[in-house]
């Protein structure tokens, strides 16, 4: 696809969120970070009390997200960042002794322009979708990435996005589920059967578990399932990896992309989606629902809606969804923090018993 201009600051990012959000983040002790390429932001949502609060930091058109214990990770224009939780610094942070989490920078890896969508850890380290060569990658320190796995219908590697493959879902470390909009061996030949050309597909054995997708996004295991998110209708479902049956879960009033889980809980991201070329055809477009951005949390038992957070100006499309287990209050330190990351030096603890001597 055409490279995204560059995002320009919106004049306001306004928001609003049912009364119980906070409380729910509160209650399990989490906090939750999401990413929109459309504003350019990593945007974390925390509990302040009795209300929430959208913490917004500035990256270049971010897609993918990764926790794994206290590193993050985050795809953006043509680099993946990787950060480290120094909880030792979150105190000193404004407004003092309120944060319980610090994110500094850590490692960067130069991508080049392939259009990474979704990343994840794995025992190989990260792994990320390059959609623009329709193929699995992993980073190197040497080449801008390793190509570790394509579709069988995809013959070899083009810079063309010919399935925009698109969706990573993880088991036991290694890459199992992956989605894309098409089943195409050709130059954005997902393109003429966006509305549901779309399939869910197994890494390990190179078979299409189910077609006639419209718009699939991220692919997860949790609690022994296989979840979906059929982007085109707005649904969060679940998919039998043998059969192929999908039964849906919940349907949302939005684009969904983006999904993570908590307990009981599913964290959705929701988008408004514009009728653009790109999205233009898909049912939830065509139906013209009312369509909007934010998260909506979802009982994962019983499908209801217990709350959600809807931004009412300024972003229009989330993209990643991750929660932060065991962080009520974190940061991430950026490019206008420059000064404390200078200044903030971490070393193993036993050269730091020797520096203290």
């Amino acid at each position: 696809m055409k490279k995204k201009e560059k995002t320009t600051e919106p004049k306001s990012m306004r928001s609003v969120s049912t009364s119980n959000f906070a409380q729910i983040l509160s209650q399990l002790g989490i906090s939750v970070v999401i990413s929109t390429y459309q504003a350019g932001k990593v945007i974390i949502i925390r509990a302040d009390g009795e209300n929430l609060n959208t913490h917004f930091k500035a990256f270049d058109e971010p897609t993918g997200l990764a926790v794994n214990g206290p590193r993050m990770a985050v795809a953006t224009d043509y680099h993946v960042w990787e950060y480290v939780n120094m909880p030792a610094l979150a105190p000193i942070l404004e407004p003092k002794e309120k944060h319980d989490g610090c994110f500094l920078p850590r490692h960067m890896w130069v991508t080049g322009n392939v259009d990474s969508h979704e990343i994840a850890y794995g025992k190989d380290g990260i792994w990320f979708v390059n959609t623009r060569f329709s193929c699995l990658c992993t980073l190197h320190h040497t080449y801008n990435f390793v190509p570790r796995w394509r579709p069988n219908f995809i013959t070899h590697l083009a810079f063309e996005d010919r399935c925009h493959l698109n969706g990573l879902g993880m088991v036991d470390g290694a890459p199992k589920y992956v989605t894309a909009l098409g089943e195409t061996n050709y130059k954005e030949g997902w393109r003429d059967n966006k509305a549901n050309g779309g399939i869910l597909m197994d890494v390990e054995t190179n078979q299409i578990i189910r077609r006639g997708l419209s718009m699939p996004h991220s692919p997860r295991w949790y609690q022994d399932k296989l979840w979906l998110l059929e982007s085109g209708v707005g649904t969060v479902a679940t998919v039998d990896p043998i059969s192929g049956e999908m039964q849906t879960v919940a349907k949302l009033p939005g684009f969904t992309r983006g999904l993570d889980f908590h307990g009981k809980l599913a964290f959705v991201g929701l988008s408004q989606v514009r009728e653009t070329a790109v999205f233009s055809g898909i049912p939830i477009v065509e139906q013209k629902p009312e369509r909007n951005c934010g998260v909506w949390v979802v009982n994962i038992e019983t499908g209801n809606i217990l709350a959600f957070l809807k931004f009412e100006e300024g972003v229009e499309e989330i993209f990643s969804v991750q929660v932060l287990p065991g962080m009520k209050f974190p940061d991430i330190l950026d490019e206008d923090d420059e000064e404390l990351i200078a200044s903030s030096l971490t070393i193993p603890p036993e050269a730091m018993q020797d520096l203290l001597q």
